[in-house]
């Protein structure tokens, strides 16, 4: 196991300051945020890249230039699982217990160095700071969770041999070896982490690619795991496009865990199933928001707020419908469009704001082009429907539509953007058809005072993951409970005793005692059948499985 190091005089380690940056940038529209070039240096030396190339990144807060990233060639990724196996091979003997210890260390780094982090999660995705908390909240979540049940999903179990007490079998849970991560960019620091923190308590190593334009919060995390005791070379960080090292990561990988889009998602499991390893994808989602009849109209409304613009809706649980019974429909959208107008609009470090901004240009345009086509057809703009370039390169207001139809882009598409359609019901049984209309299959969220109808109706709702009364903190943070999709929406689940038993494969060991599965003392076959026979008759009355 790897002493963890003492953090020394170096800023990154030590918690000084990363940003560079205007006090109340409000007032100064003029100044702009960067990191120290020290400190950008020290993160991207966590990389494996030899290439020589680098990519400039911009900060979406104010579209300033932020760091220079080098990146990987497909030989950086050969090397990387080089180093990965070898360190593996050693972590897969570490007791369990050690390994706990190091994700109980982490989960007290997280939260010391959370202002750190929430900075740096700022910088490269422009979310509103108290939705960038929401982050290392997370991950020290995950980190203790893991920590404190590892013996519950990694210890062998004993199981019902075919022979009572002549049969002992049991099940091993065995490392699948080098796991490959591919993570988005839209919660930088917890998809670079959440899903490899269990892989690494299973035994496994990491090799990581995350997005080109969150590499900081991600390198970030890996150096949080170094100073936590992790061995250095047991989680390695490429950077590049993922139509370049993709394949290569896929090619060498024994397990693929993806967070992207569902067109990606699929071409990442055609290689996964030519290979034969295993994979889990969380992938795209238009996900639906039910508000019954007996809603609490003002807790239904403040709800939906963080449902629909939380990280200005680049959340992929996320709602993008929302269908409301028609008994409360105009009292619930008088509030909820009063609530949306009250947002407090920034990008900016500061706590205060209600919603950042969008990342790039390329999501800019994609939800300029969704209420722009929908305004078109028909729709109905109740809140925002405009891009703020005062605020923001790529800021675009909290949006409310109403009279979206089923030509309109943002209907059945996925916009992943602060953009929500409103439609009526008229009964439940019409609400649910209409929240399972379409290939996705993420997440929904059912607001009612009768909580029993509302666990009824989740049931009916094809969805991984159903919150009632509330957006999706209810179980996105309840660590031990799956969240995955269902249909086009992904397969497999993080969290829970399936969020670290993908990254393990279940081996059986049967010790057998005494009588032997074949005919002995000179019986037949025949005879040896019918004993066998007779033998199952007799556990079958005495209710044995």
């Amino acid at each position: 196991m790897t002493t963890p190091p003492t953090s020394g005089s170096d800023p990154i380690s030590s918690g000084g300051p990363l940003v560079d940056g205007p006090a109340d940038p409000e007032h100064d529209p003029t100044a702009s945020y960067a990191l120290e070039p020290d400190d950008v240096a020290r993160l991207t030396s966590r990389l494996l890249a030899t290439s020589g190339r680098t990519t400039q990144v911009h900060s979406p807060l104010d579209g300033a230039p932020l760091a220079h990233i080098p990146q990987s060639t497909s030989e950086d990724v050969a090397e990387a699982f080089a180093r990965a196996r070898r360190a593996q091979a050693i972590w897969a003997r570490t007791p369990v217990e050690e390994r706990a210890a190091a994700l109980l260390r982490l989960h007290d780094l997280v939260l010391d160095r959370q202002q750190e982090i929430i900075d740096l999660i700022v910088l490269e995705s422009g979310k509103a700071r108290k939705h960038a908390f929401d982050e290392p909240l997370h991950i020290a979540l995950t980190a203790r969770y893991y920590a404190r049940t590892a013996r519950q999903h990694l210890d062998t179990q004993r199981k019902i041999g075919v022979i009572p007490a002549l049969t002992r079998v049991e099940v091993n849970r065995v490392p699948k070896g080098v796991v490959g991560i591919i993570s988005p960019w839209n919660y930088p620091f917890t998809m670079a982490l959440c899903d490899g923190l269990p892989a690494l308590l299973a035994g496994n190593a990491v090799v990581a690619k995350p997005d080109a334009q969150t590499m900081l919060s991600a390198l970030y995390g890996a150096r949080l795991l170094d100073e936590a005791g992790f061995p250095k070379d047991l989680w390695q960080v490429v950077a590049g496009p993922g139509r370049e090292l993709g394949t290569p990561i896929i090619e060498q990988s024994d397990y693929i865990c993806f967070t992207g889009s569902t067109a990606t998602g699929k071409v990442i499991a055609r290689q996964c199933a030519e290979r034969l390893i295993g994979c889990s994808l969380e992938l795209g989602g238009k996900n639906p928001i039910l508000i019954l009849r007996d809603a609490d109209i003002e807790k239904a409304a403040e709800g939906a707020v963080r449902a629909s613009f939380s990280n200005a809706g680049q959340l992929c649980v996320s709602m993008e419908r929302m269908f409301v019974a028609d008994q409360v429909y105009d009292r619930f959208v008088d509030r909820f469009v009063a609530r949306t107008r009250a947002m407090t609009l920034g990008a900016t470090l500061d706590w205060g704001n209600d919603m950042g901004t969008l990342i790039s240009q390329d999501q800019l345009d994609t939800v300029t082009a969704h209420v722009e086509d929908a305004v078109s057809k028909g729709a109905r703009v109740l809140a925002g429907g405009k891009a703020r370039p005062d605020l923001g390169p790529f800021y675009f207001e909290p949006t409310i539509l109403e009279g979206v139809t089923p030509e309109m882009t943002c209907f059945g598409n996925e916009t992943f953007g602060p953009v929500i359609s409103l439609y009526r019901f008229h009964d439940e049984a019409e609400a649910v058809a209409r929240a399972n209309d379409g290939e996705y299959g993420l997440n929904a969220s059912i607001y009612s005072q009768d909580g029993a109808r509302a666990r009824e109706l989740a049931r009916q709702i094809k969805c991984g993951t159903v919150n009632i009364n509330e957006a999706f903190g209810a179980t996105f943070a309840s660590i031990d409970s799956p969240m995955g999709g269902m249909r086009e929406s992904g397969m497999g689940r993080r969290q829970g005793s399936e969020g670290i038993h993908r990254y393990t494969e279940s081996q059986a060991v049967g010790t057998q005692r005494g009588l032997r599965f074949a005919p002995m003392f000179g019986m037949s076959d025949e005879a040896y059948a019918k004993m066998m026979t007779t033998s199952l008759r007799l556990m079958n009355k005495l209710g044995r499985a």
